[in-house]
């Protein structure tokens, strides 16, 4: 199945992103369970998590995090967009 692709992202507080979807949706997705461990623990840095960007289908940082783009669509919560 292919997903809808992220065409703009927004950092919000607490660690969460609003994202836009080529498919006319804003969902928001919540990163707080993807900061353990070495590899993300650096977006707890507010300076880091807001340098997020759109990256190909998805959104990632600059130093290479990232979130696959089927995990984040099913794992955000829709907040506006076609029925």
């Amino acid at each position: 199945m292919l997903y809808p692709q992220a065409i703009n992202v927004t950092p919000l507080s607490g660690y969460k992103l609003l994202v836009a979807f080529d498919n006319g949706e804003n969902r928001v997705f919540d990163v707080n369970p993807y900061l353990r461990g070495d590899w993300f623990s650096e977006l707890r840095d507010a300076n880091v998590f807001n340098a997020v960007t759109v990256s190909g289908y998805s959104v990632a940082w600059p130093d290479g995090q990232d979130i696959a783009p089927d995990c984040l669509y099913v794992n955000s919560v829709r907040v506006n967009g076609p029925e």
